[in-house]
């Protein structure tokens, strides 16, 4: 004959803490319900604690209504531009940043990765190279100290090669870890100035070889880019000047205007930094791409377009504390998981 499960049984609770019989206290004061009185320090922690919650879901909410505000406006202005760029205008040219503008992250970095996976250097580079990117995503704009410090790591490496074997590896290294970082929206972008008959050119302060391969494979017109000096085509190790920056930027793309004999108020010009406001300037169409907040500020308040083609406003910039939340959460859901397991 089937009893009834103790659940079940009348006069029974289902938390009946007689069924645990033998059961140490630790566990039974665990399973039952204890009460004490509230005292006056804990019902302030409770009043506190209610008030910070409300201030933060109302602080949420106030800058969530801001960035639709913000994202309305972009889009008005948008819809408000005319039609760009002009068709058949041979007096025109586009001139693209590269770095979070038209790829996400920065070029030295990847190829610094391909370079590590060759050989050409040892772990504690590649911990270097690996702090240089996280500092980049985070800081969401380029600082000229760390740039330096970039350009400095790269130059040692390359020091003694031949340039025709970097040019063959970084046409490996594009396929491995650049391709599926290039923003279609910035592409699009690009293609267009492309499609209008004009000129596409990257500039950036990535070595020129390496932004002449991504050009080259994006199918633009050419690249402005550091040039690192070479003898019998040889790395020494040191620059021709000093990197294509902020405003050497500017200066590089006045001197190609010139010599291909641009209209530079038909001209038009993208990127995320604040450090080419320089180069912007110079152009009759900005374009603010992915802008960090200083350009984003600069853009808005001179009338220039803006692009976000991130998945949040704030996407590239904290990439790397996003993905890692993502992380701890799926940790702490397995944690939560065996844990419940091991209960049971």
């Amino acid at each position: 004959m089937a009893h009834p499960s103790p659940e079940h049984r009348p006069g029974r609770s289902p938390f009946d803490t007689s069924l645990l019989t033998g059961v140490p206290s630790l566990v039974t004061g665990w399973l039952t319900r204890r009460r004490r009185p509230a005292t006056a320090r804990s019902v302030l922690a409770g009043e506190a604690a209610a008030e910070a919650a409300r201030k933060s879901s109302q602080e949420a909410e106030a800058q969530a209504a801001a960035e639709a505000a913000a994202a309305a406006a972009d889009r008005e202005a948008e819809d408000a531009e005319p039609d760009f760029p002009v068709v058949g205008d041979d007096k025109a040219a586009a001139f693209f940043d590269l770095d979070n503008t038209v790829m996400q992250g920065a070029a030295i970095y990847h190829f610094g990765r391909g370079l590590y996976k060759r050989h050409f250097f040892h772990k504690r580079d590649l911990a270097r190279f690996v702090w240089q990117q996280a500092y980049f995503r985070l800081a969401g704009s380029e600082n000229p100290e760390h740039m330096e410090d970039v350009r400095n790591s790269a130059l040692s490496i390359v020091q003694g090669h031949r340039v025709s074997e970097l040019m063959t590896i970084g046409e490996e290294i594009y396929d491995e870890y650049m391709a599926e970082r290039v923003w279609p929206g910035t592409r699009a972008l690009a293609q267009a100035h492309l499609d209008a008959g004009q000129k596409v050119w990257l500039v950036t302060a990535a070595p020129v070889e390496t932004a002449t391969i991504i050009a080259r494979r994006l199918g633009l017109t050419g690249a402005l880019g550091t040039v690192a000096e070479s003898v019998g085509g040889v790395y020494t190790g040191k620059l021709v000047g000093e990197p294509l920056h902020g405003p050497a930027k500017a200066e590089a793309v006045r001197a190609l205007a010139m010599a291909e004999g641009l209209d530079l108020s038909r001209c038009a010009a993208y990127s995320d930094s604040a450090n080419d406001i320089p180069m912007l300037s110079l152009v009759g169409h900005p374009y603010a791409i992915n802008p960090d907040s200083r350009l984003r500020k600069h853009a808005r308040e001179h009338g220039w377009r803006l692009r976000d083609y991130r998945t949040g406003r704030k996407a590239a910039k904290i990439g790397i504390p996003a993905a890692a939340g993502v992380g701890a959460v799926a940790g702490g859901a397995a944690a939560a998981v065996a844990l419940q397991r091991r209960r049971r």
